[in-house]
């Protein structure tokens, strides 16, 4: 249903879209993405991926290694762990199944490296939909948090708990 692909710098005009969509807004409305700048650079340690249906983009996910991402947003974080960062492009495709189904194969890409143990997510704490979507799937509560203006909730999700939200399919 949902297949995940790289972003590129074809998809740039529908991201810029999506970035003035009320409610990809209301989920960082202090994160500013400069596409041109950021689409063409390739590292290592960050995917950018666009969700599709059919064809169709619906959805944004970044999975970064926090540990040796350039920012530092994490702060001094050990190896092993990922960072998921999510969206529906279009409200009128909420409520459908695509923000699972994209969660589900950024989770399963996440966890193929057998190095990595845990995945962090960090919506802001008044996204409370945001907040149950992911508790829903699996995600811990770890902390508070706040990452530059932004008050934000720092879930968790392990190796070990993942498999049984996702279990293997059996032949």
């Amino acid at each position: 249903m949902v297949r995940l692909r790289d972003a590129t710098i074809n998809d740039l005009q529908v991201l810029k879209h999506w970035d003035e969509q009320p409610h990809v807004i209301a989920s960082a409305p202090n994160e500013v993405w400069d596409w041109e700048q950021e689409l063409p650079r390739k590292h290592s340690w960050r995917e950018l991926l666009i969700a599709e249906v059919n064809g169709r983009p619906i959805g944004f996910i970044q999975i970064i290694d926090p540990a040796v991402e350039e920012t530092h947003y994490w702060g001094d974080i050990t190896e092993g762990y990922r960072a998921i960062d999510i969206w529906i492009g279009e409200s009128s495709d909420i409520g459908k199944g695509y923000g699972h189904a994209m969660m589900t194969e950024a989770l399963n890409i996440c966890f193929r490296d057998k190095d990595v143990h845990s995945v962090l997510i960090d919506p802001l704490s008044s996204n409370t939909a945001a907040i149950r979507f992911y508790e829903r799937i699996g995600f811990r509560f770890i902390e508070d948090r706040r990452f530059d203006e932004d008050d934000c909730k720092v879930y968790m999700i392990t190796r070990n708990e993942w498999p049984l939200r996702n279990p293997a399919p059996q032949p």
